[in-house]
């Protein structure tokens, strides 16, 4: 059931957004990767998710609002059962005993891969917002992972923000080249870098 639903979102993900697919320097494979990406749509990581190879997807967890997924209904049955999300707080309860970056590094764990957007919060789709440490965190936590750029353009049109239905506009994706956090690299000048990768996609 699960693979049929998830099948049945990306063909209906590719309907609405065109789906096209770049890959600049970027080859799939199976090794466990932190996709980063621009942010504009609660679409924004079905999209990335469509636009893997079926045996990427089976082991790609985006990284999700929970106040936002984790409803009763429909929305936590696709996030939780679907995407196999990793589900995280925005406004995590002070008792709680495990921080945003411990759910992150948990939910990546040996295997997985993760979908993040770094700017935090969806954008009005024109600008891409400074990134948050997050991803220079888990790049420094987890030197072993790939950090791979991804743009996604034209999503904010489909689903604007404030928007509940969809619009079909043509979308794409476009995959840059693996990257690391320096060994000595500083925070700021590594989210300078990994937000221009993101950016220098725009003209693909």
């Amino acid at each position: 059931m699960r693979r049929f639903v998830a099948k049945g979102v990306v063909g209906i993900a590719r309907v609405l957004a065109g789906g096209n697919v770049r890959r600049v320097g970027f080859t799939p494979d199976e090794r466990q990767r932190i996709y980063f990406a621009n942010h504009a749509s609660h679409l924004d990581f079905v999209l990335v998710w469509a636009a893997l190879p079926p045996k990427l997807r089976a082991m790609t967890r985006p990284v999700a609002a929970k106040d936002y997924w984790d409803r009763p209904g429909i929305r936590r049955y696709l996030g939780v059962k679907v995407f196999n999300a990793v589900l995280v707080d925005r406004q995590p309860a002070q008792s709680s005993p495990q921080t945003a970056m411990d759910i992150l590094l948990e939910g990546l764990g040996e295997r997985h891969s993760l979908i993040i957007f770094p700017e935090g919060t969806r954008g009005d789709g024109s600008t891409i917002a400074p990134f948050k440490s997050g991803l220079y965190r888990l790049g420094k936590a987890r030197p072993d992972v790939e950090l791979i750029p991804a743009y996604i353009n034209n999503l904010n049109r489909v689903l604007p923000k404030g928007e509940f239905v969809p619009v079909p506009m043509l979308a794409s994706v476009s995959f840059g080249e693996p990257m690391h956090v320096g060994e000595d690299e500083e925070k700021n000048a590594f989210l300078d870098r990994a937000r221009n990768a993101i950016l220098e996609l725009r003209q693909w």
